[in-house]
């Protein structure tokens, strides 16, 4: 070998070694980078855990404002955040904050609109204006973060439904502490906006405020005050509701008529239609543009929302097409492509000068939907209601509230008190009392929502659920006997432990997908997941609580109040687009990200900034790295700002390979946390409340005399 090529060989290895050992000085570099990361996010940890235990000496000067009314799952169950409130099922009633904490710390609340009458909506007013009045309305709108979410029609059915207000110079428009139901759009002058009498800013022309107020029923959290004259324009709280409501069951009602016109769809039953008809994506296309090519292959369908479209097919021995006939609104194109015959045998051509909209559905997406909604669970049974609730019964039949001893606190709340009992001549066993006020009940007018919880509870034979066991009455309160729970709130130990890993959170969901598949197969919907509504029995299995939200669905119909904890409300719920089961797996994925986080991913400094970043979606959310790929797939799956692309096969995903659901389902898996509970009457997991203060009931009948 010649000395050149010996000392070409000698400098690449020399040059290698060189090399080799940057590399591994940018090995360690990277490594000494991921060690401080680590570092950072276990101070991060500690410190959200060190807020938690001073706001367990330390009340927030601020607490969240949110509504007037307590309702009746404001009460605190077994130490919860009594978000639930069954304030959303009909009836009057206001939006609601629960005022409680647990163990001093401050607790989520749950709010609720009143509920819209979708039988006999209040008629839309619409109040004329001019079109330079029009215009900066309409700017006014699509400026603000969350009303520029809305659709194109509702934004002009809101532009004309406005009416005219006039304030002076130096009128208190709106006041801190007030209740408010209108949003107003400002046209000429300029106001002023403080908080605790110390300025924060001024407006002017073509601006939005009191938005919040448009939602649910809630406390001003600023004074707005005219520093000019000032002319505005208003719209009521009822009024905005009712034409989201309207324009979204119009379009449902529309949607479905297209799909029953088309031969493959039209034996599919109701609810499969307003399912598919969900999905439909609104498509435009311009004069003269080729949706569909003869001889391409395709997997979408079309329904003509608007304009037309010709259809043409290209013969071998012409150079011009043949024209077949003219397509218009509610004919339909493509259908073959969802059943597998993906060949085009024909062009489809824009032809309207105004261009042409389409309904479009892909092939990949109806298969889901489909398979979906024809997977029939089995595994819960309707006989089952019947049986368990007949043994219940039995046991429970002849028991009086006289034959129940009250041992401790576990709960405080607006309505009442939740008390650890035991029946007199059983000490082996203790229950939990839950008692409500039925003068509040009936001042707030909750009456149908006690009596939906009662139905849904007593109904219910799930593991992951808890028991309803019976129901008792005097002259001042209404009392629900329910199973304990004494291992306490999953919230107290997720905030003790500041996040769980994979294995404990897999755990914990899996629970709640087991209460929700039986919820969900009975066409139940839930609204208001948390850790806070996660209770854990004796063995560390964690069961579902508070059933104030729940409410009963028609088959493939939806419902329209607003409710639910901010940072776990769906995107359709807060753009009153209508809603049904879909979003409890929305808030399922929130869960999921809380339990391996320690944090929600929507939290703003308010109620509305938290509702402008859910709309924001998932995708805008920066994933911590201790959320594994699996997890985090699985959480935007469930995260998807469509309702009906939501994964709802939750068992299958792959974040779940080896989970025993088998374990799960028959409570032979270990849990990943047994807590401490020492006997049935151990209420150490629980806070210390002082006993009942309050006066014994009246001798006559107060408030609400119900079969209850």
């Amino acid at each position: 070998m010649s000395t050149s090529v010996m000392n070409r060989l000698r400098d690449l290895e020399r040059e290698l070694a060189r090399r080799m050992s940057e590399s591994r000085k940018k090995d360690e570099y990277i490594a000494r980078l991921e060690h401080r990361l680590d570092e950072r996010d276990a101070s991060v940890r500690h410190l959200r855990n060190e807020i938690d235990k001073f706001r367990q000496v330390v009340r927030p000067l601020t607490h969240h404002i949110m509504a007037i009314q307590m309702s009746a799952d404001d009460l605190v169950v077994y130490g919860n955040s009594g978000g639930g409130g069954g304030c959303c099922n009909g009836g009057d009633h206001h939006g609601h904050a629960a005022g409680s904490s647990f163990k001093g710390r401050p607790t989520r609340q749950a709010i609720s609109a009143e509920p819209l009458r979708t039988t006999d909506p209040l008629p839309i007013v619409k109040v004329p204006k001019s079109s330079k009045s029009r215009e900066l309305i309409k700017g006014a709108v699509l400026d603000n973060d969350f009303m520029k979410n809305l659709e194109s029609t509702q934004i002009r059915e809101i532009v004309d439904c406005m009416y005219p207000v006039e304030y002076a110079s130096d009128s208190i428009i709106i006041k801190e502490g007030d209740v408010g139901s209108i949003v107003y759009v400002m046209e000429e002058g300029r106001v002023e906006v403080s908080r605790e009498n110390k300025y924060l800013s001024t407006m002017t022309s073509g601006k939005v405020f009191g938005e919040l107020a448009i939602l649910y029923n809630c406390k001003r959290t600023a004074t707005i005050k005219a520093a000019t004259d000032c002319k505005l324009w208003a719209i009521e709280r009822q009024c905005f509701q009712t034409i989201m409501m309207r324009t979204g069951l119009i379009r449902q009602t529309e949607y479905t008529d297209f799909l029953k016109s088309v031969p493959i769809f039209k034996d599919l039953p109701e609810e499969t239609l307003i399912k598919i008809s969900d999905v439909l994506e609104e498509t435009f296309y311009n004069a003269g543009d080729y949706i569909i090519r003869q001889g391409a292959r395709g997997d979408t369908f079309f329904i003509i929302n608007k304009g037309k479209v010709k259809v043409t097919i290209k013969q071998s021995n012409n150079a011009e097409d043949k024209y077949i006939r003219t397509l218009q609104k509610g004919d339909f194109f493509g259908e073959k492509a969802l059943q597998g015959d993906d060949l085009r045998t024909a062009n489809i051509i824009a032809c309207d000068p105004d261009g042409v909209s389409c309904l479009v559905i892909d092939r990949e997406t109806f298969n889901q939907l489909i398979a979906g909604l024809d997977e029939i669970r089995t595994r819960y049974k309707d006989d089952d209601v019947s049986e368990r609730m007949s043994s219940t019964n039995k046991e429970f039949q002849n028991l009086k509230l006289s034959d129940l001893q009250v041992l401790a606190t576990l709960g405080v709340g607006g309505f009442g008190r939740v008390e650890l009992v035991q029946v007199n001549s059983d000490t082996s066993r203790s229950f939990a009392l839950k008692q409500m006020k039925k003068s509040q009940i009936v001042e707030t007018r909750q009456q149908q929502h006690i009596m939906s919880e009662k139905e849904i509870m007593g109904e219910a034979n799930c593991e992951f659920i808890v028991k309803l066991f019976k129901t008792f009455k005097d002259q001042k309160y209404l009392y629900m006997l329910m199973e304990s729970c004494l291992g306490g709130e999953l919230w107290t130990i997720l905030r003790d432990k500041g996040h769980f890993d994979d294995s404990t959170t897999r755990f914990y969901t899996g629970c709640v997908v087991e209460a929700f598949d039986y919820l969900h197969s009975r066409n139940i919907i839930y609204r208001d997941l948390k850790p806070e509504n996660l209770l854990l029995d004796i063995t560390g299995y964690v069961k579902l609580v508070d059933f104030g939200f729940a409410k009963k669905l028609h088959n493939g119909r939806k419902t329209w109040t607003f409710c639910g904890t901010p940072e776990y409300v769906a995107p359709e719920v807060i753009l009153n687009r209508g809603h049904d089961i879909s979003a409890d797996y929305w808030s399922l994925g929130v869960l999921m990200f809380e339990l391996l986080t320690g944090t929600p991913p929507f939290t703003g400094a308010d109620p509305m900034k938290t509702y402008n970043i859910i709309l924001k979606g998932i995708d805008a959310i920066e994933f911590p790295r201790n959320i594994t790929r699996n997890a985090r797939v699985l959480i935007k799956k469930l995260c998807r700002d469509n309702p009906a692309e939501r994964l709802t096969e939750v068992q299958k995903h792959k974040w779940f390979d080896g989970f025993n659901w088998e374990g799960l389902r028959n409570r032979t898996l270990t849990p990943p946390i047994l807590p401490k509970v020492r006997s049935a009457i151990d209420t150490s997991n629980f806070d210390n409340y002082p006993p009942d203060a309050d006066s014994p009931p009246p001798d006559d009948n107060s408030g609400w005399d119900v079969n209850f």
